[in-house]
Formats: C-alpha cells, structure tokens, sequence
C-alpha cells in the first residue's frame, strides 16, 4: 500500500471505537490524517499520542462543517448513526469538492448520498458511502455473483456471527427499534414486517434459521448488479422470527425519548470488542442469484467485521485520494470491482457452484 503523496484525510469521529482504530491503521499507512468529533476533550489526547492536528467541531452549523472541510481532499465519516451526520458532511464536501466516505450500513443514508450523484459529479466530489464491513463484502459477493449469472433477475445475500458491537452499531440498532424490514422488489424498496421473511442458508458452517433484515445493500447491491430483487438475511436462532413478528406494532412504546435513554445506556456501557476478539473473530458470508431457471451461490469468509472495516475503510480512502475513483455516488464493488475484497488478508471466496 502507497502514500496519498500530501492529500489530506480528515476523519470524523476519530475518537470513537471505530474511529481509533481506522486512524491506528491511516498512520500506519502513511496516510496524512486530521482528526475531528464533537469533543475537543476526546480529541486532544488522541491528536498528541499521534502527533496530529485536530477539529473539534459539531455538524449544526453548515458554514462551520464547511469551513473545516475545506482544505481537507477527502473525508471518512465514521461517527454513527450516519442518518444524523451524513447529510451536513455530504453538504460541506459537494460544496468544496471535498471527496466523502463513510462507513454507514443503513438504506436511508445509502439512498440519499445516491440521489446527490450529479451534484458531486459536477462538483468533483467522489462519494462513496459504505466502505466497512457494511457493505465492501457483501457487495462485491452481490457483483461476482452477477457476473457469474449475467441476466439474473433475483439477489439473496447474508451473513452470519459479527461477534460483539460496537457502541455506534448498538445505537444505530436502537433507532430501528419498532421499526420494519426491507427488500427491494421489481427495482423499488418495499417494506416488511420483520420476522415474516425467513429461510434456511449454509453460511459455510451448516444450516441456520436467517430472516430479512434492513441492511445496506438493499439500496446497494441494486445499483451495484442492477438486480432488481434483493433480501438480506441475518443468521439468527431459530425462535427469533417470531419474537421480532410479536414486536410489530409496538413502535409507539420505542419513542424519541425512549431511544435516547438507550443511546445514553449504550455510550456508558459498550466500547466494542478487544484486540483479541477482532483477531480471533470471522465473518461467513453467503450470496444466491437466479434467473428463474438458473442458481448461483457463493459464499465469502472474511476476519472479525470490525477488523475488515479498518483494513477496507482506509484502503479506499488511499484509492479515493490517489485519483483512482471518478466524482460521483458510488458502490465499494462499483469503484474497485467484485474482487476488491479479496485483496484484504484473511478473506476467502468459495463458489458453491462453480459456473
């Protein structure tokens, strides 16, 4: 891996759980960083163990995000949920030229960088949400599989066992409280209760019980294959579907209030998984297209999520600020094609039934 030769990455939300270790991996790769959160009191510590400047600035004022984005050429937004910081950040950077990446798995904000495609393309901004965990494996699986099945009309993806999360994905996972799933259908995404879609799947280690969940790549696996029916099943035990269809219907009893208590509970309580778990943890991802005679299946294994999205999320910001992605709203497998994931130690593609 190369330098950026001087451009500068500024990453937001530097001094949370995933935001330390993608700066530990930066410097170590000789990208040039600036850090920046909310906090000056998170940052500066931080800024002096690495000898690096530092931003301390919130996303409420647009001239003050833009300011200080300015002379940055890219930004790594990694402060969760992204459906509260993505929006001001996307902003500042179309207004600057400024390139935007992030590590966000939700539909809402995948959906909304997209929409803002021909702004950033005329303002030369390269936007490329979802450079994690969420979604670089499981995309580029979703386009090998469409190259594999060229015409395929149906995308199953999935994944089992992310081991212990994070504080930024528990509160993201508590914003969905109450809420549906979703799976796109004939190219529009449909919501469903969740809990009512489930099936059987061999992630590589036997058959589990998964059920549809609202994940990322409903929104990109869609613009990434142009496969315009896509589910994403989540490994779970077998009595969960049915626990989750009980609790439709109740999103009156998560509110705004409600959340926020939860949010507060899980910044007090929850870091995210040691130095050990990353290093022993995997991920086992699986993928099935059809073209209505025709199956494909493939299936990726891939190190602990959190340790994959430190390696991904810095990669593709060393491409993005080395010129190799043009301006506009892209997919990781979009930019960097379906083997993108395998260059990254510690993954493995099995093609269930080879074509």
């Amino acid at each position: 891996m190369g330098t950026t030769d001087g451009s500068t990455l500024l990453v937001y939300g530097s001094y949370g759980y995933t935001g330390r270790l993608v700066v530990e991996r930066a410097v170590e790769a000789g990208v040039e960083c600036v850090l920046a959160g909310r906090s000056p009191e998170e940052l500066e510590p931080q800024a002096a163990a690495h000898d690096l400047p530092s931003r301390a600035f919130t996303l409420d004022h647009p001239e003050v995000v833009r300011d200080h984005v300015a002379d940055a050429d890219a930004v790594l937004n990694c402060a969760g949920p992204f459906h509260r910081t993505h929006e001001p950040l996307v902003d500042a950077c179309i207004d600057t030229g400024t390139h935007y990446l992030d590590i966000t798995g939700e539909i809402e904000v995948f959906q909304a960088i997209a929409a803002r495609d021909a702004e950033a393309t005329e303002a030369g901004a390269v936007l490329l949400p979802g450079v994690g965990f969420d979604v670089v494996p499981s995309d580029c699986l979703a386009a090998h599989l469409a190259e594999a099945l060229p015409g395929a009309t149906h995308l199953a993806l999935g994944f089992d066992s992310l081991g212990r999360p994070s504080a930024g994905t528990l509160k993201t996972m508590v914003q969905g409280l109450g809420e549906q799933s979703a799976v796109r259908e004939n190219g529009r995404i449909t919501r469903i209760p969740l809990g009512s879609r489930t099936r059987t799947v061999d992630f590589g280690e036997g058959e589990r019980t998964a059920t549809a969940i609202p994940w990322g790549d409903v929104s990109t696996a869609y613009r990434t294959t142009g496969i315009g029916n896509v589910e994403f099943y989540a490994a779970v035990p077998p009595t969960v579907p049915k626990w989750l269809q009980m609790t439709q219907g109740s999103a009156w009893v998560f509110t705004p209030a409600v959340k926020r208590f939860l949010e507060s509970m899980v910044d007090t309580a929850v870091d995210g998984p040691d130095a050990d778990e990353r290093e022993g943890g995997r991920g086992l991802l699986w993928g099935e297209v059809t073209d209505g005679e025709a199956t494909d299946e493939a299936r990726l294994r891939t190190p602990n999520g959190y340790a994959l999205t430190v390696e991904t999320a810095v990669e593709s910001a060393r491409r993005v600020l080395a010129g190799e992605v043009e301006p506009g709203y892209h997919t990781p497998a979009g930019a960097f094609g379906a083997d993108y994931v395998l260059q990254f130690d510690g993954v493995e593609r099995e093609d269930a039934h080879p074509v």
